[in-house]
């Protein structure tokens, strides 16, 4: 069957002299693995366009009893230009991409899941932000979409102290499991308002020294404790070199 759908591109392998395999999560399909053809010839019809977090218009021939589907037309579905010339905003993309990347299943469809991250390589193209300060939002959002999303507890502020429990996804003002995280107040209200809100103050705040970086390992640890199999990314040597700067 001849399909044409948006593909989001994951991940590139060289294959042969002249051809790359590439995962691309699609609308349509899922993620899929797609053989091109001539992909590294420099005259191919698909240079500059088979690179992780390229958002494209696809066409391909899909035989659900064929591991590897076979591209035969490719376009720009949107350009973000900037996520390739901006360190940080290309190092923040490529660790976005493969946690959304091992969250999914090989064939699994997500729309909801698609469109967010359309959504998400968008705006972190377009955005004038510390590119970093937008990961926890960007777990946070995941969490959600793969049912096992954070919750607070009634009647919190800041003042008090809170906590991050990992078995149940409470935000509580007590420590109930021994899997339990003390939040600093910026971080509670990092993850208050990415789950109230979702505004752009979540770009506005400033972490001391650590705070973030210790937020996204606690969302790593929760993700990892309800997602079987999730590994450490490869890709944040890169975007771990950001965070301590």
């Amino acid at each position: 069957m001849i399909t044409h759908t948006e593909a989001i591109i994951f991940r590139t392998v060289d294959y042969q002299e002249s051809s790359k395999i590439v995962t691309m999560f699609t609308r349509k399909h899922g993620k899929i693995a797609l053989m091109v053809r001539g992909a590294k010839k420099p005259k191919s019809k698909f240079s500059g366009l088979i690179e992780v977090g390229n958002i494209l218009d696809v066409v391909y021939y899909h035989k659900s009893s064929r591991s590897v589907q076979i591209l035969s037309e490719a376009s720009y579905a949107v350009k973000n230009d900037k996520l390739r010339t901006d360190f940080e905003k290309m190092a923040t993309m490529t660790s976005a991409i493969e946690m959304i990347g091992q969250l999914l299943h090989d064939d699994e469809v997500n729309t909801p899941l698609f469109d967010f991250s359309k959504k998400m390589l968008t705006w972190l193209n377009s955005a004038d932000i510390y590119p970093p300060q937008m990961f926890p939002y960007l777990q946070i959002r995941l969490a959600g979409l793969t049912g096992i999303g954070l919750q607070l507890d009634v009647n919190q502020s800041r003042e008090e102290t809170n906590y991050f429990n990992l078995e149940s996804g409470l935000i509580t003002t007590e420590s109930i499991s021994s899997h339990s995280y003390k939040l600093t107040p910026t971080q509670y209200d990092y993850i208050r308002i990415a789950l109230q809100a979702r505004s752009s103050k979540l770009f506005e705040f400033s972490f001391e020294t650590g705070e973030l970086r210790s937020l996204i390992d606690h969302l790593d640890r929760y993700l990892k404790y309800h997602v079987e199999g999730l590994r450490d990314r490869k890709s944040d040597a890169i975007f771990e070199q950001i965070l301590q700067e």
